[in-house]
């Protein structure tokens, strides 16, 4: 069985290199808008006006999964321990 303190400690990290995605993620895409823009919209046929809202839906969805699944368990474990 896995202990507490190990199951904490693994929550801790996979928050810590999710959140780092995250930011990196989002520098990259406010940095080098119209490069990404440019290969995204090649390879999706998505027009380029239509994809600032999809970042920001892509950017959204992906804060609320690390949130739920990284560090809503991260801080419960922290607290029962």
């Amino acid at each position: 069985m896995i202990e507490i303190d190990i199951l904490a400690t693994f929550f801790g990290w996979c928050s810590v290199i999710n959140i780092g995605v995250l930011v990196l993620s989002t520098i990259a895409l406010k940095v080098m808008k119209e490069p990404i823009s440019n290969i995204h919209s090649n390879m999706f046929g998505v027009n380029h006006a239509d994809l600032p809202p999809i970042y920001m839906q892509y950017l959204g969805s992906y804060k609320i999964a690390i949130l739920i699944f990284n560090l809503v368990p991260y801080i419960s474990l922290k607290v029962m321990n």
